[in-house]
């Protein structure tokens, strides 16, 4: 599903990754755990296509990224790949329902089937009375439920997290771990999960560790 080999990433003088190989399969949960300036976040982004590596090769779905144009990579991106970071991003003047829709949008979805299919993720999400209520008027939990709902939007093949419950408590946190198995049993999507929060590493299918920007 995912296949990164010999990913080298430099940042001026300063080498983050060093060589990475990485394989990760279809509807597999995934936990890239480590110390802060491991790389953990810097290999999520090339995976995820938001960076490009310096050297190596990396294939999703058996698309060859490297050589896809940078217009040709957005809208791949908009259309296998979901995000969910440990800030929602949620834009603040939309509704949720809006918000979860703009993935959509971009893709030349129509309107009403990107709304219908953004309130039935936003049910299954729990969030059926809060489709037209603003970030301001959600919780922080309920912010994140509503960005998962984006990340899912255009039924991505692979969803990247990073620190996706670092901002919330402990018990909205347990109940988005288990959203993301929830989700991965029903959509059958592939997660990979940057994450300091060791009760979900260790709920993952399996865990990678890194250590100054190589897998060990």
């Amino acid at each position: 599903m995912i296949s990164g080999k010999g990913i080298i990433k430099n940042y001026e003088k300063l080498q983050v990754l060093k060589g990475v190989d990485v394989e990760i399969n279809a509807s597999e949960i995934v936990s890239i755990v480590g110390a802060s300036g491991a790389g953990k976040s810097t290999l999520l982004h090339i995976l995820g296509t938001l960076d490009r590596a310096d050297v190596g090769d990396l294939y999703i779905n058996g698309i060859e990224i490297k050589s896809l144009s940078e217009k040709k990579l957005a809208a791949f991106r908009n259309k296998h790949i979901g995000f969910v970071f440990q800030f929602h991003h949620l834009l603040p003047e939309f509704t949720s329902l809006e918000n979860v829709c703009i993935p959509a949008f971009i893709a030349k979805t129509a309107v009403k089937e990107a709304e219908t299919r953004a309130t039935e993720l936003l049910e299954i999400l729990g969030l059926r009375d809060r489709l037209q209520h603003k970030p301001s008027e959600l919780s922080g939990g309920e912010q994140q439920r509503v960005a998962v709902a984006r990340a899912l939007i255009n039924n991505p093949a692979v969803i990247f997290a990073d620190e996706p419950s670092g901002n919330l408590d402990s018990t909205t946190a347990k109940e988005l771990h288990q959203l993301f198995f929830d989700l991965r049993n029903q959509f059958k999507q592939t997660f990979v999960i940057v994450t300091h929060n060791e009760e979900l590493a260790n709920m993952t299918d399996r865990k990678l560790v890194m250590k100054d920007g190589a897998l060990i």
